[in-house]
């Protein structure tokens, strides 16, 4: 998990709420009186004076406080995120931090409760229009995009047409959602949604025992799309999103796909994403890893620079365009 020092605990600390949601959720985030309400999680409010879990009768003063009460990080994991700054291997000389973080006891992501108000998915909208041309735009397949909707995997929602990737459990019941924008840099998970439940798109080959890992589901959709388009070498087994770099949902889905024993870990191109690929290569079942990291810095760059190289080629092949 790694270290923190007194200094770079206090200096998280000193990051107010209210300027931290602002400056990285703002499409998360609406005007109510003199303050604001998370819109992920509507009972949340944020203001000049810290935040407030009504529905759960929490709250707090710092950006520390929400991402480790509120987000579910770690202690450790929250105060790199907020300095930017990476964990020490071992512990700091002032031992003192040492015991402060270990009275802080907060669960990670993937084991916190489930939100205090049941899951439900947002309402659909009457067509998906809107997520079809977004993400074509990203370069996703039309078919693909289709195939998804078909599935219930994916469709529209009805007052913010957001995209919406299903989670779905053993028995087909939604479970999960992840929310992404078709305008601006939105992204949640719906509230009271259950980590343990990703966006799965099913293996090609019924006798596959592999499952790629992405870390969202644009980036799955990006991979097939790849591998359909002929920019990499063919995959046929499972594509499963984390929702992130939490392991519960892969834990979850080999606990129930006994005879998937190989990995190819396509988490993106980063530091988070090379420290969740070191904990999935530990995980017990698996007999067989593979790092597969994006040539850009996730899946849909990558999708989106071989497409382009693609048409640039196209071009030079065939020269330019004749009135």
């Amino acid at each position: 998990m790694g270290w923190v020092t007194k200094d770079q605990l206090q200096r998280a600390r000193a990051i107010d709420v209210l300027d931290y949601v602002l400056s990285k959720e703002p499409d998360n985030v609406r005007r109510v009186g003199s303050g604001y309400r998370m819109k992920d999680h509507p009972s949340l409010s944020v203001d000049g004076k810290g935040w407030y879990w009504h529905s759960r009768e929490i709250g707090g003063k710092t950006a520390l406080d929400f991402l480790t009460d509120v987000r579910g990080y770690g202690l450790v994991d929250a105060v790199c995120m907020l300095i930017h700054e990476r964990p020490l291997d071992r512990p700091p000389a002032d031992r003192q931090v040492n015991k402060q973080m270990a009275r802080k006891t907060v669960p990670k992501k993937e084991d916190s409760p489930p939100d205090s108000k049941p899951f439900t998915l947002p309402p659909r909208n009457a067509n998906n229009t809107r997520v079809l041309a977004y993400l074509q735009s990203r370069g996703i397949s039309k078919p693909l995009i289709l195939d998804c909707i078909e599935r219930g995997l994916l469709y529209e929602s009805a007052k913010f047409h957001n995209c919406v990737f299903v989670g779905r459990d053993e028995h087909g019941k939604a479970r999960f959602a992840a929310l992404r924008g078709t305008l601006g840099n939105y992204k949640c998970d719906a509230e009271g949604s259950d980590k343990r439940y990703g966006f799965v798109l099913p293996q090609h080959n019924p006798d596959s025992d592999t499952v790629a890992v992405f870390e969202a589901p644009i980036d799955a959709l990006s991979h097939q799309t790849l591998c359909e388009q002929g920019h990499i070498e063919p995959y046929d087994g499972w594509r499963l999103s984390l929702g992130g770099t939490a392991l519960a949902a892969l834990k979850h889905f080999l606990e129930h796909h006994t005879g998937v024993t190989n990995c190819l870990i396509c988490t993106d191109n980063d530091e988070a994403g090379e420290r969740a690929a070191d904990e999935i290569g530990k995980l017990p079942g698996i007999t067989a890893v593979r790092y597969l990291p994006p040539t850009g810095s996730d899946w849909n760059e990558a999708l989106l620079a071989a497409q382009k190289a693609e048409r640039l080629q196209n071009r030079a092949y065939h020269g330019p365009e004749r009135s």
